[in-house]
């Protein structure tokens, strides 16, 4: 006899977190979309992450109720996901009796396995879990009036990634010369629109969904962008001044040569600290600053969506270092080429992940 598979999708939430909670499971034929039971409770007051794996539990007790041997699970919950896969550790003592419960129910099964979806493809069981979280707010306060949350309810987080696709600009005449190349305006060269057309291509395919196109003021950054932004839908391009080069102050225009002549001493300290700034310069750590303001505007605005971020050598590098706990010599150990691409995800827990580290495969032909 064939194995029996049953699709699980689960929600929970709460309203204020901890608050009204509630959770919303629903049963699917992984074959046919059928749904096979659903399994809604309020909960009274809860967070968030204790209505999720209520949610869990119960989606796995009615699948095992229905005779499933395997079971597919498919929840918005990042950190419900990831603890369960055993990827991420248990830290809050609360959750580790809900984990271990819904641990002991997987045992009941064949095989389990474990999907983050959107919440936009998770709207049944998001739908049961609001409607859930109603009748627990319902039952705190008798006669109130659901049909607007009250100003203190706050909404439920989203544990959906905002994705940042970092695109540094395409070459210019001192990209090709090697030399420092900061607050300097200097244009794209016909090389440098050659892979802007490429890179624009690359990142339309890469972030078909971005909902923005955020770029440094400086026009080597905004003609980059506005090629993207045209290719990935017609975006208009966001100027954000936080995102601009590095200061190199009196050394602008000049080369790592030239500097070493005439700079012998100030260069050995700026490479020894991201706290030194060159003569009349930005230092690192100044950069460093701006541009995690610029980032964490990026994450209030766009939470759970694709944004497209063009800029410099510089702040790229200071986003991976910080992405990557790296220490500073990374600054000046990773290369990234002009036009290529690099990708990380931020969730609101604060979990980071890198994806990729200056793309250029779409340059090869260049």
């Amino acid at each position: 006899m064939a194995a029996r598979t049953v699709l699980v999708e689960a929600d929970g939430g709460s309203r204020g977190n901890p608050g009204p909670a509630g959770y919303g499971a629903v049963l699917r034929d992984p074959a046919t979309g059928e749904v096979l039971a659903e399994r809604s409770e309020a909960i009274g007051t809860a967070t968030n992450n204790v209505a999720e794996y209520r949610g869990l539990i119960a989606g796995l007790a009615a699948a095992a109720e229905l005779g499933a041997d395997e079971v597919e699970v498919r929840m918005d919950s990042k950190l419900v996901v990831e603890q369960m896969c055993g990827r991420w550790q248990i830290k809050h003592p609360g959750l580790r009796p809900l984990a271990a419960e819904a641990a002991q129910l997987v045992g009941r099964f064949t095989a389990v396995r474990f999907s983050w979806i959107p919440r936009d493809r998770n709207t049944h069981a998001d739908a049961l879990a609001n409607a859930a979280m109603d009748a627990a707010a319902r039952a705190e306060s008798p006669g109130a009036d659901l049909t607007s949350a009250p100003v203190s309810w706050e909404p439920r987080p989203s544990f959906t990634a905002t994705r940042l696709v970092l695109v540094r600009h395409g070459e210019t005449e001192y990209t090709e010369q090697g030399r420092y190349s900061g607050r300097g305006d200097i244009p794209l060269s016909s090389k440098g629109q050659a892979q802007v057309r490429a890179t624009a291509a690359r990142v339309a395919a890469l972030a078909p969904n971005a909902v923005a196109v955020v770029s440094s003021p400086l026009s080597r950054c905004i003609a980059t962008a506005e090629a993207i932004a045209a290719a990935v839908g017609d975006l208009p391009v966001r100027r954000d001044d936080e995102l601009i080069e590095c200061d190199f102050g009196a050394w602008e225009g000049r080369t790592f040569a030239e500097v070493r002549e005439g700079w012998a001493g100030e260069l050995d300290a700026w490479l020894a600290s991201t706290r030194v700034a060159p003569p009349d310069g930005e230092s690192f750590a100044a950069v460093a600053e701006r541009c995690d303001r610029a980032v964490r505007r990026l994450l209030d605005a766009y939470p759970g969506q694709t944004v497209v971020v063009v800029s410099h050598v510089s702040p790229i590098k200071l986003m991976l270092r910080d992405a990557l706990a790296a220490t500073d010599s990374f600054l000046h150990r990773l290369y990234l080429d002009a036009a290529g691409v690099s990708v990380l995800d931020r969730w609101p827990d604060g979990g980071v992940a890198v994806r990729s580290v200056n793309e250029t495969a779409h340059l090869a032909d260049l």
